[in-house]
């Protein structure tokens, strides 16, 4: 197991392994570049490995207006189901979406 933050535990070299498992338990509402950052993880999934993601996910555009997760200053990132669509998408991943909080996509192993 590795922990990785820029803030908490910045030893980036952690990135540079490869891992079954990653997890991101409220993290990527903070995210300002989210794409860039998903990315580099996931490339660093073996294959057939998770990416678990915990964050609250927009339901609609009226109930965004009155949402309390966008009075929070750092969070300046939003998903909804249909990101995580278009990720799965991206990578060719398996999607499970799990509650109202929880996301996993498995990196899919490539056929010969």
């Amino acid at each position: 197991m590795a922990i990785y933050d820029p803030y908490y535990a910045p030893d980036a070299s952690v990135l540079s392994d490869h891992y079954d498992f990653i997890t991101l338990s409220e993290v990527v509402e903070h995210l300002a570049e989210p794409c860039k950052v998903l990315d580099a993880l996931w490339d660093t999934l073996n294959a057939g490995g998770w990416l678990g993601i915990m964050t609250k996910r927009v339901r609609d555009a009226d109930a965004f207006k009155t949402w309390h997760y966008i009075t929070d200053p750092t969070h300046i990132c939003y998903f909804s189901d249909t990101t995580f669509h278009w990720l799965a998408n991206r990578w060719s991943a398996k999607l499970v979406i799990v509650g109202n909080d929880v996301v996993l996509l498995q990196k899919v192993t490539q056929q010969p």
